[in-house]
């Protein structure tokens, strides 16, 4: 790999941003959804670690290929978690550069169970929706989402483990809340922390029940923050977004935000009981069915978190779920 380190700079001046030593940020955009991800390449003697790849779209693999261009080295593919914008890629890179994928096996279970929803044409969403007063989804092409999900993986991490992005081990650490297979990594001798969606500098990621399986997504959002503010990181890598400078402080300036939507939906139950449809409706106001999604999504958790507290009770009436206060 003689090349290696003059090949790594000249790219890293067009195309890369150094965030640390040995450590780069891509940002690979495509027009929907989070409009850009921020991908991470860790060098190592091996070649480049890569953590989450962008979703599946034409722009975003002209980015890579851009980048990839003939001898560039890879060693591998990390990702943080299962959702589309973060792993759509992952097949095409393993299928165009040979790149072995290395997730958790929370993430591959998730993987498999979204694989067989699309295979069925089954959208996970439309119940959830419409038993909280929500409007019914629009009907998907499942066929265009199957290929993002169609791999499988060459390694899987659990929680606690120790992995290599480049030559630098960094623990694994689970952190439900934005996904119930959500990992962060972090080095503790350098204090760099892969964050992922856990914790973004100018948005607060959503947190929200997608299936069933979720019992309380907010609190275990609430735990994993409790899980990484205190860990000291120099470098924050988002998966989204610039650079956090204070891991802590962002943390619980996102709890604080949440504290307040909390006592908005108190605020809105004092008037009789609602769906959470009609919460969110009063809370953010008329956002757009475009922009519904998010907010609605983001509300239901939080009206599960509030019953889970004992703050509010709930009842199925005609197919709806209403809140009200005890």
């Amino acid at each position: 790999m003689a090349n290696f380190a003059e090949k790594t700079e000249r790219c890293a001046g067009d195309r890369l941003t150094k965030v640390a030593e040995n450590v780069y940020k891509l940002v690979v955009r495509f027009p929907f959804g989070m409009r850009a991800v921020n991908c991470y390449l860790f060098k190592g003697e091996k070649g480049y670690t890569v953590v989450d790849t962008g979703d599946y779209h034409e722009g975003a693999m002209n980015t890579w290929e851009a980048l990839l261009e003939p001898g560039f080295p890879l060693e591998k593919l990390v990702l943080t978690h299962a959702h589309p914008d973060h792993l759509g890629l992952a097949k095409w890179l393993k299928e165009q550069y040979h790149v072995p994928i290395f997730m958790s096996d929370l993430s591959w279970q998730v993987v498999q169970e979204t694989k067989a929803r699309f295979t069925a044409s089954h959208d996970k969403y439309d119940h959830i929706l419409q038993k909280h007063g929500g409007p019914a989804l629009p009907k998907r092409n499942y066929a265009r989402e199957i290929p993002k999900y169609d791999f499988e993986p060459d390694g899987l991490f659990t929680n606690r483990e120790m992995i290599f992005l480049g030559d630098d081990e960094y623990e694994t650490i689970w952190t439900p809340g934005h996904a119930p297979d959500h990992f962060c990594f972090y080095n503790r001798e350098k204090k760099i922390m892969v964050l992922g969606d856990h914790v973004l500098k100018d948005l607060s990621p959503i947190v929200a029940a997608w299936s069933e399986k979720d019992e309380n997504p907010l609190q275990d959002y609430f735990d994993s923050l409790d899980r990484i503010k205190d860990l000291p990181a120099n470098v924050a890598l988002p998966g989204h977004g610039g650079l956090i400078g204070d891991v802590k402080e962002r943390a619980e300036s996102i709890r604080m935000r949440h504290e307040h939507r909390l006592d908005q939906i108190l605020e809105s139950l004092e008037t009789g009981r609602k769906t959470a449809a009609q919460i969110c409706r009063e809370v953010y106001g008329d956002v757009g069915i475009k922009k519904f999604f998010s907010p609605f999504m983001a509300t239901v958790t939080r009206c599960i978190y509030l019953e889970s507290a004992g703050k509010i009770s709930s009842e199925m009436v005609g197919g709806n779920i209403f809140y009200f206060i005890r």
